[in-house]
């Protein structure tokens, strides 16, 4: 009698229904990536590739048109930091740093009234952000007619019995003022409506619970909504700087970078397009870029972005 020979044994490994398991998470791995797929090409073919190329044309004389342009090394930035005319410009920023801390505590003084029990408050609250809304170079072109000689600001002045005749873009100890003033009134609306936001997403409990104990609005503000929307001081703080250290369009529109309101990115755009130095100016961006993402360190380092648990 002959014997059957053995059954063969299934080889080992992971049952089937292990292998939908691991697909299912692959997919939950790559699908993520998927959805960034678009928004990552565009941000580094628009974004970080020119920002190389900048980076490669700093060290470098190029012209603009050249195809060929000469390895200069650290020269360009020996001349930003050696030719006072060209880093002195970074000074001007300071009128506007000023304009910024006041329009910061403007914006989180009426943030902080219109979050409360106000009338018309729906109409303050439009009336704040509205400029905000207008094209920058409208506005800049409103208030050259603001600013003129004998136009909307000396006649307001002429109502109270002043009358200061004085050239307001003219004159170079009062054009950075001016312009730093224009500054607050068009960017007030941003800050305000981040401010606003953040006050009203503190529970109301707590306002319920101040108001019980007897606590004024100051103690409110101190207490409970200053340390509750201390991130979006931080942020403000930081837009506020950077956007101080690269104002481009009221300037330009208003004055052209003349009268000693040549700003810092002013001067740049000038050395590109006027003078023909792209090396010179690409080293300028890369200084300013360099500048911006240190004071944003030193900021996230000395407020470091946390929860204040209010409760």
């Amino acid at each position: 009698m002959i014997d059957a020979p053995p059954a063969r044994r299934a080889p080992a490994g992971p049952p089937s229904s292990a292998r939908p398991a691991r697909l299912s998470r692959v997919n939950a791995a790559l699908m993520p990536w998927l959805y960034l797929l678009p928004a990552l090409a565009l941000l580094i073919s628009f974004t970080y590739i020119p920002v190389g190329s900048m980076v490669g044309y700093s060290f470098t004389d190029w012209d603009g048109l050249g195809a060929d342009p000469a390895f200069v090394g650290v020269d360009n930035y020996v001349q930003l930091f050696t030719r006072p005319e060209l880093f002195q410009v970074f000074f001007v920023s300071l009128y506007y740093l000023a304009a910024a801390a006041v329009q910061i505590v403007v914006a989180l003084y009426f943030a902080f009234i219109l979050s409360l029990n106000t009338r018309l408050r729906g109409l303050f609250k439009g009336i704040l952000f509205f400029p905000y809304l207008i094209n920058g170079v409208a506005v800049s072109f409103v208030f050259l007619y603001f600013f003129r000689p004998h136009g909307t600001l000396d006649s307001v002045l002429a109502l109270f019995g002043a009358h200061p005749d004085k050239l307001w873009l003219g004159d170079p100890d009062l054009v950075n003022a001016s312009l730093s003033g224009v500054s607050v009134w068009r960017f007030l609306g941003l800050n305000f409506v981040l401010f606003l936001g953040a006050i009203q997403a503190i529970p109301g409990e707590l306002y319920e619970a101040a108001e019980l104990d007897g606590a004024n609005r100051w103690q409110v503000f101190r207490h409970i909504v200053a340390p509750g929307i201390r991130p979006i001081i931080s942020l403000s703080v930081i837009l506020a700087i950077s956007g101080s250290l690269s104002v481009f369009e009221i300037p330009f529109v208003m004055t052209g970078g003349a009268g000693e309101s040549k700003t810092f990115v002013i001067q740049t755009i000038k050395l590109a397009f006027q003078f023909n130095k792209f090396g010179l100016a690409s080293a300028a961006a890369v200084v300013l870029l360099l500048i911006v993402l240190l004071i944003t360190w030193v900021q996230r380092r000395l407020v470091p972005e946390e929860r204040t648990d209010l409760t």
